[in-house]
């Protein structure tokens, strides 16, 4: 199963109108879930959340793809900035 990169947000059983609604439902519930906590704490969820998504998608290839793709993309600007 190849990466999906392009986004695909979507709640099953429940039709958008804007294709970009769904994804601003995950931001906003997204940043509600880190509300009020430390940056110690946010950061603390994002690693579970990280590792919970992990476990769910399961296919050893497709994450390290993944963290490929993202370490990639952070990398590269870290290397613009200097």
């Amino acid at each position: 199963m190849p990466l999906k990169t392009e986004n695909n947000f979507h709640q099953p059983g429940k039709r958008f109108f804007r294709a970009y609604r769904p994804g601003d439902d995950f931001y906003e519930a997204l940043i509600e879930t880190h509300r009020d906590l430390s940056d110690e704490q946010s950061a603390r969820v994002n690693a579970r959340l990280v590792l919970l998504l992990c476990n769910q998608v399961g296919d050893l290839g497709l994450l390290r793809e993944a963290m490929a793709i993202a370490r990639k993309g952070v990398v590269a600007e870290d290397d613009d900035a200097t």
